[in-house]
């Protein structure tokens, strides 16, 4: 009995924080609105992986307990926090921030939203996790809310060069998921998302210079939303993410972050008064059906 209050209680905590990481990054999208403007994709990149570094530094310098006995990766740990920091922290958010200039946003959140579907497949291929049916299932409706959305948010047209970065945005997204999930079993969330930050940061170093000069001309507002971008949706929002993924799987974690383009949709109607069209919201409700299903046992 005293075990499997304990695993509810650990699946309660873990759900908690995945509903965290979905509205943080969630509210990402209304932020990056309002810096978009002012600061170019590498630039913006750098500034939020900078910030986040720093934040998670000074919590894991004033805060040494950790999760788990051993203070620093050992050398079989490297190749995948490389990877991890590489195409997660600095090649996803590049290929995004760059391709959200190109295509209009239903498109890229179609695009981009195949990188659950790709968790779940790099997931069962490498982790052994195999492919549950109500995960499979679940992912493939849930998708199909995001092509909903997509249709009706999208213009109609789309850049090719768009395309491919929202696509190599997915892929590396899914990479590095699968990359960070045996990281957790050794090491502490907050550990891992700092050392994949501060890797993230060293990739978009090129892009100090441009960062500099947009920091110069920018308004107040916007340096507090990019503030706000790098404190809250990344380093707290993948913080929550890496804790929530340590406690459950790969493919299911992925599949939750189909909830993210409802939440955006939500918060954009709030704060940007951007009403959402009725199959907007008809792909919502298909989403959240979709995520219901594949957080289900057989």
């Amino acid at each position: 009995m005293t075990t499997i209050v304990e695993a509810r209680r650990q699946n309660l905590t873990a759900s908690g924080a995945a509903a965290v990481t979905v509205v943080l990054w969630a509210s990402a999208f209304v932020a990056i609105r309002h810096t978009g403007t002012e600061f170019s994709p590498g630039a913006l990149s750098l500034a939020r992986l900078l910030i986040a570094s720093a934040i998670l530094g000074v919590v894991l310098l004033l805060h040494p307990r950790q999760e788990v006995g051993r203070r620093w990766p050992a050398k079989r740990d490297w190749p995948q926090l490389l990877a991890c920091g590489l195409l997660w922290f600095g090649v996803y958010n590049l290929a995004l921030n760059a391709a959200e200039r190109r295509l209009d946003a239903g498109t890229a959140a179609m695009l981009v939203h195949i990188a659950p579907l790709l968790v779940a497949l790099l997931a069962g291929l490498t982790l052994g996790e195999g492919f549950p049916r109500m995960l499979v299932i679940g992912s493939l409706v849930a998708f199909g809310g995001v092509v909903l959305i997509g249709a009706a948010t999208s213009t109609g047209r789309a850049e090719t060069w768009g395309v491919v970065l929202c696509v190599t945005a997915a892929v590396s997204y899914a990479i590095g998921v699968v990359t960070q999930k045996p990281l957790l079993s050794r090491l502490p969330a907050a550990e891992v998302t700092w050392l994949a930050c501060t890797i993230g940061a060293v990739v978009c170093l090129p892009f100090a210079p441009a960062l500099v000069d947009e920091l110069r001309s920018a308004g107040g507002a916007t340096i507090w939303w990019v503030i706000y971008l790098g404190a809250f949706p990344t380093a707290l929002g993948f913080t929550t993410w890496a804790f929530a993924l340590r406690r459950t799987s790969a493919g299911r974690m992925g599949a939750t972050t189909y909830l993210v383009p409802i939440v955006a949709i939500v918060l954009g109607w709030l704060f940007l008064g951007e009403t959402p069209a009725v199959l907007a919201l008809a792909g919502g409700a298909v989403c959240l059906s979709g995520v219901a299903v594949s957080r289900r046992s057989r």
